[in-house]
């Protein structure tokens, strides 16, 4: 199974190293020296990594052939894509790949069923599953233990326990009763 793992930025000085976003938990494993990654658009690789160093808090890559600035700029925006075998884990027992958490049934503690995780966006503070409901619709799930309380491969299904508000008939649901505990506070007045 192909991967995107990473997209090459700017060139960095003028020895044909380039800025890296990096899009993979294992950074280390997957763009280390030696790595040998496919490329889109295809006909730029494959690329073979020769250097990798940290600096500024930026992964920045050197790749074989590449030797100067102009030969780095040239990659600017390529995708990397690294072949990972369909069967492998994290090495973390509660960490995923995206692709085993695409298309999980997102149900609810009580057995609700929400929809579909379509996509999982990374973002700096969280990642989020976008997950489309029957209607079409779609709601966003933070993927934080919290919310998401079990992840079950096996059937194929998250189960979460939101809180009021995160989904739509859940926060009518929560209003409702605020609104009826009001009103008997105020008859019993």
């Amino acid at each position: 199974m192909q991967l995107v793992v990473a997209r090459i930025g700017r060139a960095h000085g003028i020895k044909g190293e380039v800025t890296v976003e990096v899009r993979t938990d294992e950074p280390e494993l997957r763009l280390g020296p030696g790595a040998v990654l496919a490329t889109d658009p295809a006909s730029v690789g494959p690329l073979t990594i020769e250097t990798g160093r940290v600096h500024s808090g930026r992964l920045l890559l050197r790749f074989e052939g590449v030797r100067d600035r102009n030969g780095a700029e040239a990659l600017r925006n390529t995708l990397l894509i690294a072949e990972v075998d369909p069967d492998e884990m994290p090495e973390d027992p509660d960490e995923y790949y995206d692709h085993q958490l695409m298309d999980l049934d997102v149900v609810t503690k009580d057995g609700e069923e929400i929809g579909r995780i379509t996509e999982i966006s990374h973002l700096p503070s969280q990642d989020l599953f976008v997950v489309e409901r029957s209607d079409g619709s779609e709601v966003y799930i933070p993927f934080v233990e919290e919310i998401v309380v079990e992840i079950d491969l096996e059937e194929q299904r998250a189960v979460i326990d939101p809180p009021p508000g995160l989904i739509d008939d859940r926060a009518e649901v929560a209003s409702s009763r605020e609104a009826e505990a009001e009103a008997a506070t105020e008859a019993d007045a």
